[in-house]
């Protein structure tokens, strides 16, 4: 498994992760075996949300009950989670009360007294970035989250909060796969007329910039063709992009969404890939694709044939 250094973390950062938002409906054993299977693959990051698995803090509950960590357990995992949403409305919340109130939510459920990472789940179009600063400030003080980062924010809604906020913000969680890869695709079309995927939809260049400021991208969904339409491996819409998967999972000898998980740490940017899955052989598959040396015209023709455009 490779790692990477992500910014306020003490210990190097598996390049896939596994999320938790789906467990909350196994029982004790098949979350432990889960997580056995992660571990055993070298993934000791584990991504959680407020919101996950119905009722609130549900999926955090669960886990905890499941594993029940000892201090010195706890030190050997990464363990982060998001706030901000409210199920109850829908609606998005960053208020200093909400963010409060949540993370120490979070810690009851996790049965832990400190968060590695917490991250704004989604922007909040009312966000006050000073209310969000002085959140932050007294997390951090209390030593009840060690690092902050958001979830889907564009490179301006991060310069916003940067303005008050005064902890480095460390990651960015965003939807990417082989087939919904916006933020790279747009900078391939750049300036290329008549073409859809040369349109800038993120401010900016979301990719790019949290490149230039150190900010590491967590890929969400990385097997969905669409947002939550199903996945594009051994779907026959994808025939030709599954065709050039299962030439190269043969080739190199892994499962073809080890290929698929290949696609993205492969890129420069060091991403982490989040997993979904409650599946533990789909945990180990994909967890195989973190060492997978995919070659730039590998890389290139995966992009191609899940019918993105290379000038």
């Amino acid at each position: 498994m490779k790692t990477i250094a992500l910014q306020g973390i003490d210990r190097p950062a598996p390049n896939v992760v596994l999320g938790l938002m789906r467990i909350a409906q196994l029982d004790d054993d098949a979350i432990r075996t889960l997580v056995k299977s992660a571990r055993d693959a070298g993934i000791d990051f584990f991504d959680h949300a407020d919101v996950y698995g119905g009722a609130l803090h549900a999926c955090e509950r669960r886990f905890a009950e499941a594993l029940q960590l000892s201090p010195a357990d706890r030190e050997q995992v990464t363990i982060q989670t998001k706030c901000g949403i409210v199920t109850d409305g829908p609606y998005f919340d960053f208020s200093y009360e909400h963010i409060i109130e949540s993370v120490d939510g979070s810690l009851r459920a996790l049965g832990t007294d400190y968060l590695d990472i917490l991250l704004l789940h989604r922007p909040d179009a009312l966000v006050e970035p000073d209310a969000v600063a002085r959140a932050f400030d007294e997390l951090s003080q209390a030593g009840k989250v060690r690092a902050f980062g958001v979830s889907n924010h564009t490179p301006g809604q991060i310069e916003l909060l940067k303005a008050s906020v005064r902890q480095p913000i460390v990651a960015n969680q965003l939807q990417l796969s082989i087939t919904h890869a916006p933020i790279i695709a747009q900078g391939v079309a750049a300036n290329m007329q008549g073409t859809e995927q040369s349109l800038t939809l993120d401010g900016g260049g979301i990719l790019d910039y949290c490149r230039l400021h150190g900010i590491t991208i967590q890929a969400w969904s990385p097997f969905q063709a669409g947002f939550f339409t199903g996945v594009f491996l051994g779907n026959p819409h994808y025939a030709e992009l599954n065709g050039v998967i299962d030439r190269l999972a043969k080739a190199y000898d892994v499962p073809p969404i080890a290929i698929a998980t290949a696609w993205i740490t492969r890129h420069p940017a060091t991403m982490q890939v989040v997993l979904g899955t409650t599946n533990p052989q789909r945990v180990a598959g994909a967890a195989q694709g973190s060492d997978v040396p995919l070659t730039r015209a590998e890389w290139y023709e995966l992009f191609r044939a899940a019918g993105y455009r290379v000038p």
